[in-house]
């Protein structure tokens, strides 16, 4: 061995025995019992078994599983049973051992959750969509088995996303992209709001670097401002505070660079028009456990003497907790300034449970062993429940099924009563027809109505949260296929889609006999290859709703179809739903455009490399209509079922779900364009109608940034007007430019570009 490797092997010693002894020292300070003899024995063992191994950083391998031991005890704060599976996650996969060596090793508890963290590695995804939706499954049931399964994954993930910046930017945009749709909204179900928070921030900055950067710079600019507001504000409450005694700490809390993102995509406002960029909370000891809901309260009282309250933006989480176990009380206040600010009072042990979720619960708990879960945890269970329900009836569809669970785990809480006065906790934004869902299968499926507060309402009235519901009944009412639009709940979506199933099964059968009957009458063989003519011809995509849209005689067959079996009909030009993507406006005439020639991506194509888009080669790629990507956008390209490159901005919906069913087929995309050719953009504008306004718009679109205006839609009413305006531009630059000198225009308030 040379000198070289001798030095690298002592300093990777060094920085292994480091990390571990960092976490040791963790564990000792927590709260759990003190079993370091089975954390050191974990440790030694994953340690040899990743020997020689090393992450794409460089780094040991032995380094990834200590930093997930270390998030798992410092930041969720579990005990030694968690600590060891993390440091164990990955050596059934990775290595030659088995569970059985774990059990024989470690007991059954540890063997038990790394079993559960091997079945759902390698992400949640698979190949196809079909196997991700399988492994989102079983990551669902393992975690009804043993939470902490999910917790340590949540931690895996953590760091993983931490040590991002090592991987290429096809599998940053994959990655980030299963983040944000799955393992945040998870981490917030599960309470991990810190855990969340950075989750949610990571992927927006591997995702739209320019715009991460543009709004932290932002925050830095205006932190002294927010440090001044926020003394100014909260020295009048420490006065008040004092005084009753109470043991308290103020903390101010600066909204992240992706809820501010989301908020200026969501309103369509700027950066400088959020107004609740900084939150104050109060987190205070109280003198007894049984006096903490009281106290919160008088501290309420004592802080609303001082500033007034908004009196719609009171909200009680103490007698009704979240269904994630957060309990708070949140106030917003009118400080001297005019700015509304929002104040969230809880005690300590409501914050640990905010900051590290149901892990904490137990905490709290008396005479629990080290990390001995009950059974008796009610919201999580009732969650649990709901999930294992959509599980027993799953949809056949791997996409539907993911976005209804999500459904489920966004969902923020509204509280209904039933006729009796019992409260039901429903998803913020469901119906009447959900909350019949939610009681029995039965009364859902044959809802006719509702009284809501004794008010007669239809199926798909939104509830309010304090609503008291009744839900009414017929025995001839049947589901129908619309009322997938008046649910919101992932327990109604599933149970309505079973029953237009069991429904649509005998529907598509009476089809079948159509066809059969009409083939057989005109002397054609019934193949699938004539099914599937056929269905394209009527412009349906699947053979299944071509069955069903025959049973209910939507499509009646006759010659024409004959001809078209025969080959006599050629099917119309224009109907696909691709559009041709048509960038050289005013430079040719339309019969002079080149036809869309795609590029077919071969066996060995290097998805790791960018492909960069130019003048030459555009027309090679399809650009479909959900987000209409110009140059200078965060893109990506997706490869297609046909080997062809799609092409979407990067916060697309669609783009969403492919990044998180479809990882292996994203790819990075670079504009290398030289302002040539012209693309669509739409800006939405709003502000105060007076005379010349239009006039003052269409000048500075016109005349002084010399662009054309393809399409104004303007309406007013009673003196404020809202419109958009299509333009043809280069690139995004050209639209940012656009919007900066609107700004200029007096009485025009809100300016934001459509998707």
């Amino acid at each position: 061995m040379d000198e070289e490797q001798i030095r690298q092997e002592a300093a990777d010693d060094k920085l292994i025995n480091d990390a571990f002894q960092k976490l040791l020292d963790s564990y000792l300070a927590s709260r759990h019992r003190k079993k370091v003899d089975l954390i050191t024995k974990a440790f030694n063992f994953a340690r040899q078994a990743h020997k020689g191994v090393r992450r794409l950083s460089g780094e040991p391998y032995i380094m990834h599983p200590i930093a997930v031991a270390q998030i798992a005890c410092q930041e969720v704060g579990l005990g030694s049973t968690s600590i060891c599976s993390a440091l164990l996650h990955d050596v059934v996969e990775d290595t030659d051992y088995t569970v059985e060596d774990i059990e024989n090793l470690f007991g059954s508890k540890i063997a038990q959750i790394v079993d559960g963290l091997t079945k759902i590695s390698g992400g949640i995804f698979g190949e196809q969509a079909s196997a991700q939706a399988e492994n989102f499954k079983k990551l669902l049931l393992t975690m009804s088995d043993d939470i902490r399964v999910i917790l340590i994954k949540i931690c895996d993930r953590l760091h993983n996303m931490r040590t991002l910046d090592s991987q290429p930017a096809n599998k940053q945009y994959k990655i980030a992209g299963e983040t944000l749709y799955i393992y945040a909204p998870l981490a917030n179900r599960l309470g991990l709001n810190k855990i969340k928070t950075e989750l949610e921030n990571l992927s927006f900055r591997f995702e739209h670097p320019d715009e991460f950067a543009s709004i932290d710079k932002k925050l830095q600019t205006t932190r002294q401002k927010r440090e001044i507001l926020f003394e100014q504000f909260k020295a009048p409450i420490k006065e008040a505070l004092d005084k009753m005694g109470i043991d308290y700490e103020i903390k101010q809390r600066v909204k992240t660079p992706y809820s501010i993102w989301n908020k200026m995509q969501n309103k369509h406002v700027s950066f400088e028009e959020i107004y609740d960029i900084l939150a104050v909370r109060i987190i205070f000891t109280p003198k007894t456990r049984e006096e903490e809901v009281n106290e919160c309260f008088n501290i309420y009282v004592a802080i609303s003497k001082i500033y007034k309250s908004h009196p719609d933006r009171l909200r009680d989480w103490l007698s009704h907790p979240k269904a994630n176990g957060y309990q708070a009380l949140h106030v917003t206040l009118m400080s001297k300034t005019g700015q509304w600010i929002e104040v969230q009072i809880r005690s300590d042990r409501m914050d640990e449970v905010a900051e590290q979720g149901f892990a904490a619960h137990w905490k709290y708990k008396d005479g629990l062993e080290d990390e001995e879960y009950t059974e008796d945890e009610a919201e999580l269970n009732d969650w649990l429940r709901t999930i294992k329900e959509i599980l027993d009836d799953p949809q056949p569809d791997a996409m539907d099924f993911l976005d209804t669970i999500k459904l489920n785990l966004f969902a923020s809480e509204i509280f209904v009563f039933t006729p009796k006065g019992e409260i039901k906790t429903m998803p913020a934004g469901c119906t009447a027809l959900d909350f019949a869902f939610s009681i029995h299968t039965f009364l859902g499926s044959h809802c006719i109505g509702a009284k809501v507060n004794h008010k007669l309402v239809p199926l798909s009235h939104h509830l309010q949260s304090g609503d008291q519901v009744e839900i009414l009944t017929s025995k001839s009412q049947h589901v129908s296929p619309a009322w997938i639009n008046f649910v919101s709940t992932a327990k109604a979506k599933a149970k309505i889609q079973a029953i237009l199933r069991r429904d649509n099964k005998e529907v598509q059968k009476a089809g079948e006999d159509i066809l059969q009957g009409f083939l057989k009458k005109n002397n054609i063989e019934m193949s699938s290859a004539v099914v599937d003519q056929l269905a394209e011809y009527h412009e349906i995509g699947k053979r299944n709703d071509f069955f069903i849209a025959l049973g209910e005689k939507t499509i009646l067959l006759g010659d024409k179809d004959i001809d078209e079996l025969h080959g006599k009909h050629k099917k119309e030009e224009g109907s696909s739903r691709w559009r041709k993507f048509v960038p050289f406006v005013g430079k040719k005439k339309k019969e002079e455009q080149p036809q869309n020639d795609f590029f077919i991506v071969p066996e060995k194509f290097n998805k790791k490399k960018p492909i960069y888009i130019s003048e030459e080669n555009i027309n090679h790629y399809k650009f479909p209509g959900c987000c209409h990507p110009i140059p200078g956008d965060d893109a990506l390209g997706y490869i297609n079922n046909k080997n062809q490159i799609e092409i979407h901005k990067r916060a697309c919906p669609v783009a969403a779900k492919l990044k998180t069913s479809y990882g292996n087929r994203i790819i990075d995309i670079k504009w290398d364009m030289h302002k040539k050719l012209y693309f669509d953009a739409t800006i939405r504008l709003g502000g105060i109608d007076r005379l010349g306004m239009l006039n003052e718009i269409t000048q500075v679109i016109s005349s002084q940034m010399n662009v054309n205006i393809h399409k104004l839609t303007i309406t007013s009413e009673e003196g404020i007007f809202d419109g958009s305006i299509e333009l043809r531009v280069h690139d995004r630059d050209d639209v940012k430019a656009i919007m900066d000198n609107l700004k200029g225009i007096p009485d025009l308030k809100e300016i934001s570009q459509i998707m």
